[in-house]
C-alpha cells in the first residue's frame, strides 16, 4: 500500500501544478463595465430553447437577442445552484481525508475555485441586468439532501454531470466570436478551470466505483439520474421566457417539444452519459430519469 501512494496521487499533483500556472480572479480578469455589444447573441441561436419553433419565428431579431440573454442567466443560475451544492460535498469528503494529501489539497484547490466561479456567476447575471432564476421548492431541497449524504460514485457522477453538461455549452460559446464578449470571456475562464475539475472528478470516479458493491451502484445510479434529470430541467428556467412576452407554461411547453432543443440537450449530455455509461452508472430506473430529460 505504501507503494502505491506516488500512483494515487499523481493526477492531484499534476492537477495543484496546473492550478498554479492557469488560475483566474474573474473580479480582476473581466471588465465588469464594458458595453454590450449591440444586436449581439449571448449563446449561439440554435443553442436557444426556442430555435426552429413557431414561437421563435414569431420574436424580432432584439427579443430572440434577448431571450438568449436570459437562458445564459437561468444557466449561470443553475450553475450557481450547483456549485454550492459541490462545494459543500468536497468540503465533507476533505473531512475526513488526510490533509497532507494532494487529492485532499487539491478537493481544497477546487473549493477556491468554485468560490471565484460562483463570484464570477454572480456577477454575470448582475451585469446582464437579470434575475436569478432559482430551483424549484422540490429541487431546492434535492439540493440540500446531495450536498449533505451524496458520496462516493453518486456524489463524483453528479458532479460530472453538471460539469460537463455546462462544459459543452461553454465551449462552443468561448469559440463564437459573433456572441457577446462578456460571455465568451466567462466562458473560456469556467472551461480552462472546469477542465482540472472533470480530469479530478473522473480519476476519483474510477477510484469509488472499484470500491462500490452492488447496492451502492444500484442506489447511485438512481441518485445520478435523478441528479441528470434536475440539472436538464433547470438549463432554462420557464419565467425566462416572461422576458420576452411568453407565458412560461407555454414557453416550457414549446421547448420540450423542440426537435433542436432536443438535439441540443443530447449533444450536451453525450460525453458524460458515454463515460458514466461505460463505468456501470447509467442504468435500470436511473436511466429512464435521463430519457425523461431528453439527455439520451
Amino acid at each position: 500500500m505504501e507503494a502505491a501512494e506516488p500512483e494515487d496521487s499523481a493526477v492531484a499533483e499534476r492537477l495543484l501544478t496546473s492550478s498554479l500556472r492557469t488560475s483566474y480572479d474573474p473580479v480582476v480578469e473581466i471588465d465588469w463595465d464594458a458595453p454590450h455589444t449591440p444586436g449581439a447573441y449571448w449563446l449561439p441561436p440554435h443553442r436557444s430553447s426556442l430555435y426552429g419553433t413557431a414561437l421563435w419565428s414569431g420574436l424580432r431579431e432584439e427579443q430572440r437577442v434577448e431571450l438568449t440573454k436570459h437562458e445564459v442567466a437561468s444557466t449561470a443560475s443553475a450553475g450557481l445552484w450547483f456549485e454550492t451544492i459541490l462545494m459543500q460535498m468536497l468540503i465533507r469528503h476533505y473531512y475526513d481525508a488526510d490533509p497532507t494529501s494532494p487529492r485532499a489539497q487539491y478537493a481544497l484547490t477546487e473549493v477556491a475555485d468554485e468560490c471565484r466561479h460562483s463570484i464570477m456567476f454572480g456577477r454575470l447575471i448582475e451585469a446582464m441586468g437579470c434575475p436569478v432564476y432559482r430551483a424549484d421548492p422540490f429541487d431546492h431541497l434535492l439540493g440540500r439532501f446531495l450536498k449533505a449524504t451524496a458520496s462516493g460514485p453518486r456524489m463524483y457522477a453528479a458532479i460530472l454531470v453538471a460539469e460537463e453538461i455546462l462544459d459543452a455549452f461553454q465551449r462552443e460559446i468561448m469559440a463564437d466570436e459573433s456572441l457577446q464578449p462578456l460571455i465568451r470571456m466567462v466562458s473560456r475562464i469556467h472551461v480552462v478551470e472546469e477542465a482540472r475539475h472533470v480530469r479530478f472528478a473522473r480519476d476519483e470516479l474510477a477510484r469509488q466505483v472499484a470500491a462500490a458493491g452492488p447496492v451502492g451502484m444500484a442506489y447511485a445510479r438512481l441518485l445520478v439520474g435523478r441528479a441528470a434529470h434536475s440539472i436538464a430541467n433547470r438549463l432554462v428556467h420557464p419565467d425566462a421566457y416572461a422576458a420576452v412576452g411568453i407565458p412560461p407554461a407555454v414557453g416550457r411547453a414549446a421547448a420540450r417539444a423542440n426537435p433542436y432543443w432536443q438535439a441540443t440537450l443530447r449533444w450536451s449530455a453525450a460525453r458524460v452519459h458515454d463515460h458514466l455509461a461505460g463505468v456501470g452508472l447509467v442504468g435500470g430506473p436511473g436511466r429512464l430519469l435521463w430519457a425523461r430529460a431528453g439527455l439520451i
